[in-house]
């Protein structure tokens, strides 16, 4: 595409976009969602590949058939795409393709805990993700770099914790954009601190790469990323795709994470000679078809511009939040002018629970987002203002409802319109609190853990 592309031209690259849905009065309206930060929808593009590579399906790396060769040639091409649209250093860093973040970074932290040496701490910091902060904790003393009052991270409280543990860092593990806040770190920055320490920077992407060019720059740069990984199904490619990326040499010794065909090179009862990487790091059969999607998504996403996305993503990002501030009662739990943020939005409606306000907008006007602690709990808790002996009673209570917050993420298909209609809704909420409150109070009621969907037995034909 060249130029700017047109609201309608992105909305066309989307499936199910425009896909009617039943509303418990019986009406049918066009879903809206405004949960792209757990999940975006589909691209056509990556539908038509995967359609087109069906028909040469086969097993990857194992078969002498022409299909196999084929499916192995396409595998592997996803990989150079993959360095290509990070500016990934193509001599020194491998791909290793994993189901999601979570395994990239459960695979990662496995790999690093088998190396020799005196580095035994992992800085991670309060704004992480669970998947980016869970896996270190049973292998490396982990600390946690400083928020502000807004959730902002401080790069002050980082150096200070690379000084203090100075040549015991091994890695500085830091969201590239929360899912909370939509702040973006400033990677490159950090980088440069973590290699002046001697530490290396891994870099969670899941939120980041989906709405933004990022460059993780060659090896001899000081700013460059040693480790990046990200999921396909946050950047409109399903079937289970996952990227881990870093310096070969890494993956080299140690045993696999997980451990099986397609690992080995030559295995006896008395000894196993392990492949070499990235192989070594994907036993069992690859996921052909999830990498087939990444690709097309890839390439798709590179055809519209990382730049126009982001552009497009802001200015949705700065309208909804300058007229949701209009709005008696909203609370905003991030700095809502920060100018460097993805189109995440996380807030609150005074006296109303969080756990209401997805219900109403989705009955009412069949649009969806997220509530809770959106698997960042101590980021959240702390938004929230709660401390750990607050959180106690919500561990020692199974009854008790769990506070939280909704949040509101947007895709670059997302529309004013659409946006207009949740503002809408908000304000009748904000409006008649008492009316929703009582209309809504089972929900609240039955709601104790999660924050489960309703199941929809009949679908796909006749709705709930």
């Amino acid at each position: 595409m060249r130029g700017e592309p047109s609201y309608k031209d992105l909305r066309k690259l989307i499936i199910g976009a425009d896909q009617k849905i039943p509303l418990p009065n019986g009406k049918y309206v066009t879903a809206i969602n405004f949960d792209n930060a757990a999940t975006t929808p589909v691209l056509y593009s990556v539908l038509k590949e995967i359609n087109h590579f069906a028909l040469w399906y086969s097993s990857v790396h194992r078969g002498g058939g022409y299909k196999s060769k084929v499916s192995s040639d396409i595998y592997e091409q996803g990989r150079a795409a993959v360095q290509s649209f990070v500016n990934s250093d193509k001599e020194r860093d491998i791909v290793i393709f994993t189901k999601n973040t979570t395994e990239s970074i459960n695979v990662l932290s496995f790999v690093l805990s088998q190396q020799k040496g005196q580095q035994k701490v992992v800085l991670s910091t309060w704004m992480e993700h669970a998947a980016n902060d869970l896996p270190w904790r049973n292998k490396f003393k982990v600390d946690y770099v400083e928020i502000d009052r807004f959730g902002r991270l401080s790069i002050e409280d980082l150096e200070d914790k690379l000084v203090k543990y100075r040549g015991s860092v091994k890695l500085v593990s830091v969201t590239g954009a929360s899912n909370v806040t939509g702040y973006m770190n400033p990677i490159h920055k950090i980088a440069a601190l973590a290699h002046k320490y001697g530490a290396k920077i891994l870099v969670d992407g899941a939120q980041l790469v989906p709405h933004t060019s990022i460059d993780m720059k060659q090896f001899d740069m000081v700013e460059h990323i040693d480790y990046l990984v990200f999921s396909a199904h946050k950047m409109y490619a399903p079937f289970g795709a996952g990227v881990l990326i870093g310096p070969k040499n890494d993956f080299n010794e140690g045993n696999p994470f997980i451990q099986g065909g397609g690992a080995i090179s030559l295995v006896t009862h008395e000894r196993v000679e392990w492949d070499d990487p990235a192989g070594k790091d994907e036993a069992g059969t690859p996921n052909a078809m999830g990498v087939v999607a990444l690709t097309a998504a890839i390439k798709t996403l590179r055809a519209v511009g990382m730049d126009n996305i982001y552009k497009r993503e802001k200015a949705l990002y700065d309208y909804t939040i300058s007229r949701m501030a209009k709005i008696p009662g909203i609370k905003f739990y991030s700095d809502p002018f920060r100018e460097d943020t993805i189109g995440v939005i996380p807030f609150n409606l005074e006296g109303v629970h969080h756990n209401l306000i997805p219900s109403i907008l989705s009955d009412e006007a069949g649009i969806s987002v997220r509530n809770g602690f959106f698997c960042t709990h101590p980021y959240c808790e702390r938004l929230l203002g709660l401390s750990e002996h607050d959180m106690k009673h919500y561990f020692e209570d199974d009854e008790v409802v769990f506070p939280g917050m909704v949040r509101v993420s947007f895709g670059f298909y997302n529309s004013y319109r659409e946006i207009d209609k949740f503002l809408n809704i908000l304000r009748m909420i904000a409006d008649n609190k008492e009316y929703y409150i009582n209309k809504y109070s089972n929900d609240l009621s039955s709601y104790k853990t999660s924050n489960e969907a309703r199941l929809c037995p009949n679908f796909p034909t006749r709705g709930c």
